[in-house]
């Protein structure tokens, strides 16, 4: 019987709110994103991460920096490679997510990105051959029935997270719930 380290290999917390626009903005770059996702299966140096994104370390290292200054990601342990101090990233939280609202100087928070958008471009592929799973639904419900959703969809985000990494394919997994004003609705039955 095998066992499977914990993901990731490192202490973080389980979940941060990102409330300021500077964390907002540092999670809305799609490199950023990929970054934070490949420090979730272990820590990793800017070369690591650099060699598994094919762009060039100094790259790497600005969007590793912006990261580390939103507090999204740190240094979690470090290793002495001859005279130089080689430094292992990793996130700080296992899921973020945008705090609906407004920042603690009560402005706006900017956008990051469609979660929905970068899903349909992902999922693309799998669609044409036939491999995506799908659900859209739609429902006339309070928004404290919506909240409730939410709260049990934000649970099995977090267990997916948590799953170890192995196998040969990576999957996505997008979820979202959202308001739709202009949507058809029957009359009430007399």
């Amino acid at each position: 019987m095998s066992s499977n380290p914990p993901v990731p290999d490192y202490d973080l917390a389980e979940v941060i709110e990102l409330s300021t626009p500077a964390q907002v903005r540092a999670i809305g770059d799609p490199l950023r994103t990929t970054i934070l996702n490949l420090l979730h299966e272990r820590a990793a140096t800017v070369t690591e991460l650099a060699g598994a994104v094919k762009r060039p370390k100094g790259t790497v290292a600005h969007h590793v920096n912006v990261l580390a200054e939103a507090r999204l990601v740190r240094v979690v342990r470090t290793r002495r490679v001859r005279a130089l101090e080689e430094r292992y990233y990793g996130r700080t939280a296992r899921m973020f997510y945008v705090g609906v609202g407004r920042s603690p100087d009560d402005g706006p928070l900017p956008l990051d990105f469609n979660d929905f958008e970068v899903a349909a471009k992902e999922s693309a592929a799998a669609y044409q051959a036939h491999q995506l799973w799908a659900f859209i639904r739609h429902a006339r419900i309070s928004p404290e029935r919506a909240t409730e959703f939410w709260r049990r969809i934000k649970d099995l985000v977090q267990e997916f997270d948590q799953v170890p990494r192995s196998g040969e394919t990576t999957y996505g997994f997008a979820v979202g719930l959202y308001p739709m004003a202009d949507y058809p609705a029957l009359p009430p039955e007399e």
